[in-house]
């Protein structure tokens, strides 16, 4: 099996201010590989509805570049169509819109955040080409400051798992790698460090219900990557840590509370349970831009709801009786207290607390 990187880029921009945006459809995978070519704010606000693109940080960045589309169609430096007030309202619009297009994933709004910054700074004499160049410009920046984080992720990580030895057992939860990001990933770069280390990780990967993303995604990339991974449904990681076949537990995160609270795709806040019982750490892995210091603890993180049809007509099958009631959140809290530490791009948080977040973060 090949150790090479996936040649398969989830997120590119073709073309100068007036291109456009594609998107690895991860609906498709990984059965088939195809993509999506957005030149419209709505193409990218329902590519992140319908989980085209997924992962805090990925939404986060497809949604930047989604600001430059709202200016696609205005014109150019020779030809004008329209005055530079309607440029900025066009892209204030469109943030406002991605804005809505998912509730819990923090880096959504951080980034909307850095391109409503280049729009109130571009004074009223700005020809609105020029508007759309620097707004291409920062969501590249945007980006590529990912492919960063996840890298130095990964360094810190690997520093601090490479403790639990050669092939220790890690299990990890949802996607966490390249297609959820705009670089190696989160928890599943740490991973990708470990076996570039030589450290060869047997990684158990959650299914996770009820979309599957740890079956169609995350054991995709850890195929393409060459490592060493058993696929498990989610009720039996707990088994899997009893056996001491892992002897540790990594995730990602899609909003992290200013106490260390973290919100992650559900399911997450069950495993936390099972590694505590078992003596297992429990890392989870996150760039600091999906810290949300404006809140106290996760329970002011928004949940978002799902569709009860994800639930009982799982990928078509029915596999629940008509009209039965679900619930359906896309995401839980795990409690600071159950989280042995948190990796960031600037080092490592532990123990996680209010005090440690707020020092790294004013560092």
């Amino acid at each position: 099996m090949s150790n090479q990187t996936t040649v398969v880029a989830p997120i590119s921009w073709t073309g100068g201010s007036d291109g456009f945006l594609t998107l690895l459809d991860q609906t498709k995978l990984p059965t088939e590989i195809a993509y999506l070519n957005c030149d419209q704010v709505d193409h990218v606000f329902d590519a992140i509805q319908r989980l085209s693109v997924r992962g805090a940080p990925a939404i986060g960045i497809a949604a930047a570049y989604g600001v430059v589309l709202a200016l696609r169609d205005q014109g150019d430096d020779d030809n004008p169509l329209v005055s530079i007030e309607v440029a900025k309202q066009a892209a204030s619009s469109a943030c406002d819109h991605l804005a809505e297009s998912r509730p819990t994933a923090v880096n959504l709004f951080w980034a909307l955040d850095q391109m409503r910054k280049v729009i109130g700074a571009t004074d009223d004499q700005t020809p609105p080409v020029q508007l759309r160049k620097r707004l291409l410009t920062e969501a590249k920046k945007i980006h590529e400051a990912d492919q960063a984080q996840c890298a130095a992720i990964g360094r810190y990580g690997a520093e601090l798992l490479g403790q639990l030895g050669a092939g220790a057992g890690i299990i990890t939860h949802c996607n966490t790698g390249a297609l959820a990001t705009g670089g190696d990933g989160t928890a599943l770069s740490v991973l990708f460090a470990l076996h570039e280390a030589g450290l060869a990780p047997k990684v158990f990967a959650d299914e996770t219900r009820p979309l599957l993303q740890g079956a169609r995604l995350t054991a995709w990339e850890l195929q393409q990557r060459g490592l060493e991974s058993t696929l498990i449904c989610d009720s039996m990681a707990a088994l899997v840590l009893n056996e001491g076949k892992a002897q540790a537990v990594i995730v990602g995160a899609d909003r992290i509370a200013s106490n260390g609270d973290t919100a992650n795709k559900i399911g997450t806040y069950g495993l936390a349970v099972a590694a505590r019982y078992h003596q297992a750490p429990f890392y989870v892995a996150a760039p600091t831009t999906t810290f949300d210091m404006t809140i106290a603890t996760g329970e002011e993180i928004p949940i978002e709801q799902r569709k009860a049809d994800e639930v009982t007509k799982g990928f078509g099958s029915s596999t629940a009786p008509e009209e039965i009631e679900v619930y359906n959140p896309a995401f839980d809290v795990t409690p600071a207290e159950l989280i042995t530490a948190i990796i960031t791009e600037r080092g490592v948080i532990k123990p996680v607390n209010s005090e440690n977040l707020a020092k790294l973060v004013a560092e």
